[in-house]
């Protein structure tokens, strides 16, 4: 019986050994060629697709914007001709004849007074707002994107260390139960039970493995490199605090150059120059144009035969004043001005969905900082029940599945408190992106918490 005992309290002792040696042991594999999250995020700034997308639009529209001015810079044009004719007059034989005319006429043409045309020159310089906020926007989303791409491996990595860890502490307790069954020291039950228990944590670590590689191939198709590995946190954690402490002053901090507000107020600006376009609709235009031709044909004026060679040349201005357009002109300004109030609506609910997410990124923050408090609690708890019923086991006041339930509770525990703080530091980028401040430099905190 006292062999059985030290034999129960030895297997009891080893479980520790392997998820400190299977998590050393891993920090040191991945160390050598191991990436941080900013490397890798540079990677995925000139590979993902969608970012890269987004990017080529932002040229794109800047291009857009500038053909706008166009409509306020001069016009020039070159034409030229050039005919044959046969003229054959009945009874009048002498004036039958072929004609040859070739002429080239060079036009240009400066706006003086167009206002629809400096009005949408001027929407044009808005939108270039509009193309650099959408932008801004995608570099924040592939910040995010990547970050929760890479704390998804070291959370699946963490899950798959600590189902192998539970894994070989459950097979240390099965095989204390054997023996104990043997010597006559404990019932079949308590083998079984660490058999039905070895058996399920089997079928978790297939999970967790094939998690893993999904959670990698993700990474990797991301950052367009192949075996990505993110280097872990450094142990111990120490999380930074959340400042300023206050979501008023998180949603108050970029008002005025939040992406989504700033779009949204851009929206608004041009359509009131729209507005404004649809009512020049009404109003006089004035150009300046100048012709310089030069043609060569038969001579029709002269009385002496052979082709002459003209040249002439004129510049003047161009009224146009519009009377009446079937009350389009109208029509066009009743729609330009319900669309400005969607406009200015949108905007309205821009700023409101800009403090709601703000505020519940704060909260979420807030709250996964709590959790990672109490799950620290808890992991010190569980740690401490596990080693009460390894001595009730001892003693006799415990039976086996208590002891696999213990240990089972503690490795889920140390599971969620990694997960927890990986979600903490999501969130924290979240926080930024909802509020309009994330920039790439925030990876840099994070990447000084990452073990070197």
């Amino acid at each position: 019986m006292k062999a059985a005992s030290s034999a129960r309290q030895s297997s009891a002792l080893r479980p520790l050994f392997p998820l400190a040696v299977l998590l050393v042991l891993g920090s040191l594999a991945t160390s050598a060629q191991a990436q941080s999250l900013v490397q890798l995020y540079e990677a995925a700034r000139g590979f993902d697709a969608t970012y890269l997308a987004a990017r080529s639009q932002y040229d794109a529209s800047l291009a857009q914007a500038a053909q706008a001015r166009a409509g306020l810079l001069p016009q020039a044009g070159l034409a030229a001709a050039a005919t044959w004719a046969r003229r054959e007059v009945s009874n009048y034989g002498a004036l039958d004849g072929n004609s040859n005319n070739q002429s080239a006429t060079l036009s240009a043409s400066q706006p003086l007074y167009r206002p629809a045309n400096r009005l949408a020159n001027e929407q044009a310089e808005l939108s270039t707002d509009i193309a650099r906020a959408r932008l801004t926007q995608a570099e924040q989303d592939l910040i995010v994107r990547t970050s929760q791409a890479y704390f998804d491996v070291l959370a699946a990595q963490d899950t798959l260390a600590f189902v192998q860890a539970q894994k070989t502490a459950v097979a240390e307790q099965l095989a204390a139960a054997r023996r104990n069954f043997e010597v006559g020291t404990t019932t079949i039950t308590d083998s079984r039970e660490a058999q039905a228990r070895y058996d399920l944590v089997l079928a978790q670590e297939i999970a967790a493995e094939n998690d893993l590689r999904v959670k990698k191939l993700a990474l990797n198709n991301l950052v367009g490199r192949p075996a990505v590995e993110p280097r872990p946190l450094a142990a111990p954690v120490t999380l930074p605090e959340l400042l300023p402490a206050d979501p008023q002053a998180w949603v108050d901090r970029n008002l005025g150059t939040h992406p989504t507000i700033l779009l949204a107020t851009r929206n608004l600006e041009i359509a009131q120059l729209e507005t404004s376009k649809a009512e020049a609709g009404h109003k006089p235009t004035l150009d300046l144009v100048g012709q310089y031709q030069v043609a060569r044909g038969p001579n029709t004026v002269l009385p002496v035969a052979g082709n002459v060679r003209t040249n002439t040349a004129s510049v003047g201005v161009q009224f146009n004043l519009p009377l009446f357009a079937g009350y389009a002109v109208q029509n066009r300004v009743k729609e330009t001005l319900a669309l400005e109030e969607k406009a200015r609506t949108d905007l309205e609910a821009a700023r409101r969905g800009v403090d709601l997410s703000t505020r519940s990124a704060y909260l979420g923050v807030v709250s996964g900082q709590g959790q990672v408090r109490a799950l620290q609690a808890a992991e010190a708890s569980s740690q401490s029940a596990l080693d009460a019923n390894r001595l009730g086991y001892q003693v006799g006041v415990r039976i086996n599945i208590d002891v696999l339930n213990a240990q089972s509770q503690l490795f889920q525990t140390k599971r969620d408190l990694a997960q927890a703080r990986y979600n903490v530091l999501l969130s924290s980028l979240r926080l930024r992106q909802a509020s309009g401040a994330l920039l790439p430099e925030d990876l840099l905190p994070i990447d000084a918490l990452l073990a070197k």
